[in-house]
């Protein structure tokens, strides 16, 4: 069984790897060209990033990094030529400004609001009399007195 499992990792192995003609031969242009990859989503998976997708969109998309790299390019301009042609969904981690700072910013306030909300009720409930018991009534602590007795 475990010959078996290892024969399969083996023959899956390069699926997980790019194919050679994607790599760049300079060790830190693809480093960065990797770390583009996983900045970028798949626009046909669309909950995988560009490194993880075997999709052919995915292999053009690391193609196109690494020939824009390899031709100089920071990596804004990579984004930037992304997001020029596929809008703000192909960003992994989308970029905070203009229409979209209200959602990042919604978390943060919702904290602040939820924190707010419990502290006034919480605050409220404290200041409110607790009921006070009333004494028992002659005729109710002379049955008390009956029934410890039994």
């Amino acid at each position: 069984m475990i010959r078996l499992i290892l024969i399969l990792v083996m023959l899956a192995s390069p699926l997980w790897a790019l194919s050679p003609d994607e790599m760049l031969d300079d060790p830190g242009l693809e480093a960065r060209s990797r770390a583009l990859d996983h900045a970028l989503r798949c626009v046909v998976c669309q909950s995988e990033s560009v490194a993880s997708s075997n999709a052919n969109w995915a292999e053009d998309a690391r193609r196109t990094v690494r020939e824009l790299v390899a031709g100089g390019a920071t990596d804004d301009d990579v984004m930037d030529f992304f997001v020029a042609r596929y809008g703000e969904f192909v960003l992994m981690s989308p970029r905070v400004n203009g229409s979209n700072w209200l959602l990042w910013a919604a978390g943060p306030l919702m904290l602040l609001l939820a924190t707010g909300v419990g502290y006034g009720y919480l605050r409220g409930r404290s200041k409110t009399a607790a009921p006070q018991e009333e004494a028992l009534s002659d005729a109710e602590a002379a049955r008390l007195r009956e029934i410890l007795k039994e």
